[in-house]
């Protein structure tokens, strides 16, 4: 830890395999608030991604919001976007579908998901940042 008067506000970043997801191959980043941030309602998650796979199966909403951005994986030219990302919005499932840099806002109490890391040419890169120290599901309803 960094010394001073305000070296606490200096924090070693948190760079660690994924547990969740044995498609993620690089290290990733996640950052949790609450006490390891002095209380900031802030959480962030940060993943090269290089391969499909299913990042959240089912259609959820929360108590915060939250933006999720997609970006290109090549740190010289973000914009070159090589992959293809489904996400779900509502009870009807409403889909849209990213094939270019984009971040999608989730406003609290929206329902929202899956979301699908369906295809990918070129590595890209998820960010997740949901304002809040505590990250909490709530299932959707079920369809009828």
């Amino acid at each position: 830890m960094a010394e001073g008067k305000y070296g606490r506000h200096i924090i070693p970043a948190p760079i660690m395999q994924s547990v969740m997801f044995p498609q993620i191959k690089a290290p990733q980043i996640n950052i949790f608030g609450g006490e390891h941030l002095g209380g900031i309602n802030f959480t962030m998650n940060w993943s090269y991604l290089t391969e499909p796979f299913v990042m959240v199966d089912k259609a959820h909403s929360h108590d915060f919001d939250q933006v999720i951005c997609f970006i290109g994986g090549d740190p010289t030219n973000i914009r070159e976007f090589g992959g293809v990302v489904e996400m779900y919005f509502g009870e009807e499932q409403e889909k849209h579908v990213i094939t270019s840099p984009s971040y999608i806002c989730v406003p609290r109490g929206l329902i929202h998901g899956p979301l699908i890391i369906k295809k990918i040419d070129k590595p890209i890169v998820y960010m997740d940042f949901p304002l809040t120290a505590r990250y909490v599901k709530k299932d959707a309803p079920e369809k009828k």
